[in-house]
């Protein structure tokens, strides 16, 4: 069997809604460049057909119990044969001028980075503007948004992977250990990512969290009280990942 060139990583808690589309695009992107791949699930304590979902689209699922985005994440890959590694949302679109400006960006050397992220819906005013805003964040600090981070094995393993003191920010402080080993990338193409955060109902939580991930208080983000857009309580389906 030929090892993967790329492992792609999910962390998924309850997205059977959404993560089928998602797993379509991530194969039909590594099929149409003709890339070795596997696609691995990892299933955070999700209560709906998640698993499921996952397993009958192709990918490997491992089941973790965690409900904390950077320990899923670092689950996936730890089950990871690649020599690259994409960590990529649940609800996040891949198309494969993207993977492939990934896969050029890795061979001439860079060893991590992102894209420009855009929304698979129009957003209101509001909420664009703090679209564009991380995404010029994102283009002028060099670091990645969470829904798509891709990097070499070698380079993940040299960070030691994502920060688990953290339950939001963790894409940032990735991104800002990987920097320390080599170049990172942030590409001009985008990924596509589900607007369903963007409902004005969930304005503050969409802003307040925006804020605190960019810049990052001291252990306001330590802990999941107050990050309700990433961990909502129990009984509430807006997550997105976690």
């Amino acid at each position: 069997m030929t090892a993967p060139l790329f492992s792609i990583i999910i962390p998924a808690h309850n997205e059977a809604d959404f993560i089928g589309q998602t797993l379509d695009a991530a194969h039909h992107a590594c099929e149409a460049l003709r890339l070795p791949y596997e696609i691995i699930v990892a299933n955070d304590a999700s209560t709906d057909p998640t698993a499921q979902v996952a397993r009958d689209h192709g990918s490997t699922v491992t089941n973790v119990n965690l409900r904390q985005i950077a320990a899923v994440r670092n689950a996936g890959a730890a089950l990871a044969r690649g020599k690259y590694l994409v960590f990529l949302d649940a609800d996040t679109i891949l198309p494969p001028q993207t993977l492939d400006a990934a896969h050029r960006a890795l061979r001439q050397g860079a060893i991590a980075g992102g894209a420009r992220v855009r929304m698979d819906a129009k957003l209101p005013f509001t909420m664009q503007f703090g679209l564009n805003f991380w995404n010029t964040y994102s283009r002028l600090l060099n670091v990645a948004a969470g829904c798509f981070i891709f990097c070499t094995r070698h380079a993940f393993d040299q960070t030691g992977g994502f920060d688990t003191t953290y339950f939001a920010s963790e894409e940032i402080h990735f991104s800002n250990a990987l920097k320390r080993f080599g170049p990172f990338n942030i590409l001009a193409q985008h990924v596509i990512t589900s607007a369903r955060k963007t409902d004005p109902k969930y304005a503050s939580d969409y802003w307040g969290t925006l804020f605190r991930t960019v810049f990052s208080f001291g252990n306001s983000l330590k802990k999941r009280e107050g990050l309700n857009l990433w961990y909502p309580p129990e009984g509430t389906n807006h997550s997105k990942s976690e």
